[in-house]
């Protein structure tokens, strides 16, 4: 049975445009072509780069973010409650007025102070300012190199500056050493986002996260296995052309320097909005879409390939909204910018409460709830 299925999955009509096949890419007169196997790579390069953040976040993220004046955040610890506890773990971790109610008759506690502990007990699981620089730093710097080392390999290659060429003798094209390992580092480098996501800092684009690793992972796996790595070293190069821009502008916010968070953030979302919504779109998806069919007829991997890149273009005008709103808010009123995606820290209401409750403490006396009210001093770039 699987050999089958494995003999369905690589058959060549699905692979390849009618006439062509794997025999066209097996190694002769000196010359190397991608193939399947090779993908194995990735793995122990995602194993190595997971091994490689820890070290980076605890050797050279940790002491940038003390120089930057980032330091770990201390939430108050909310006193503890099995019955509060066993609702946040196992119903939900914001109720709503009524179970509020209810958990008030059975703890003994006012409503302000069930509603009180939720929003301390949320902030207590919320990440710290440190852990988002470090996350940050090592994604910037990554970015980075990748875009640098991306531009290296592309800079002297035909293809860079006119699209047609990446079809030129396709699908026998020579697999350069350059090539090979901007693919495997790159896919490597998803591959250990995916792993790490679940313990990554969760933004409100969570899944919109997944489905971007999970359709970059597939449409990198898939160009390099039907030799489409013209095409996708440049879409890889267009990708990583602003996103270390935006882990900078996150660096320095979570540093508290405004000022130098909210000019990067223009110049990033100026870049963003260039290479994603109108190079990749208008030259690489009408170059991967409309050239290959004056050269064969239509096939499976040409459809599944345009598919994956129709994915990565609805994502990308799902952020350009948000990356445009926050755009607006900073140019028209002069805020901070703050990332949409991230779920805000609740520390202004809990300040707020706070101020409540010395009002009442004033007013009424210590609140005798079994623990004493303390001032909440959170920092306001939490």
């Amino acid at each position: 049975m699987l050999s089958g299925l494995s003999d369905w999955f690589w058959q060549e009509q699905l692979w390849f445009p009618k006439g062509l096949g794997w025999a066209d890419l097996e190694d002769r007169d000196g010359r190397v072509y991608a193939k399947a196997q090779d993908l194995w790579v990735a793995l122990p390069i995602a194993l190595i780069f997971l091994i490689i953040r820890q070290i980076f976040e605890r050797t050279l993220a940790t002491p940038l973010a003390s120089l930057l004046g980032v330091k770990e955040t201390v939430r108050l610890q909310v006193p503890h409650n099995p019955t509060l506890e066993s609702y946040y773990c196992n119903i939900t971790k914001n109720p709503k007025q009524t179970p509020i109610a209810s958990l008030s008759k059975q703890t003994g506690f006012s409503e302000r102070q069930v509603q009180r502990w939720f929003r301390r007990r949320r902030n207590q699981d919320r990440p710290s300012l440190l852990k988002r620089f470090r996350e940050a730093s090592w994604r910037f710097t990554f970015y980075l190199l990748a875009f640098i080392a991306g531009l290296a390999s592309l800079i002297d290659k035909p293809w860079l500056y006119d699209l047609k060429e990446m079809w030129q003798g396709f699908p026998v094209l020579t697999l350069l050493p350059s090539q090979y390992w901007y693919y495997m580092i790159e896919l490597g480098f998803y591959g250990s986002l995916l792993v790490s996501v679940a313990s990554d800092v969760k933004r409100k684009d969570f899944k919109e996260q997944i489905v971007h690793h999970v359709a970059t992972i597939l449409l990198i796996s898939f160009s390099w296995c039907v030799n489409y790595i013209r095409a996708g070293t440049l879409i890889m190069l267009v990708h990583d052309s602003s996103d270390y821009f935006l882990e900078s502008a996150k660096m320095f916010n979570y540093a508290g320097w405004r000022n130098a968070c909210n000019y990067i953030f223009i110049v990033f979302a100026a870049v963003f909005i260039i290479s994603r919504l109108v190079i990749f779109p208008f030259w690489i998806i009408y170059c991967t879409w409309i050239y290959p069919v004056t050269m064969y007829e239509p096939f499976f991997g040409y459809y599944f390939f345009n598919g994956l890149l129709m994915v990565l273009q609805c994502l990308h005008i799902f952020w350009a909204v948000l990356i445009i709103r926050m755009a607006i808010r900073f140019l028209t009123h002069n805020e901070k910018v703050d990332d949409e995606r991230s779920d805000k820290d609740e520390t202004d209401e809990s300040e707020e409460e706070e101020e409540q409750a010395k009002k009442d403490m004033r007013k009424n006396g210590p609140v005798q709830n079994g623990h004493t009210v303390h001032n909440n001093n959170h920092s306001k770039i939490e």
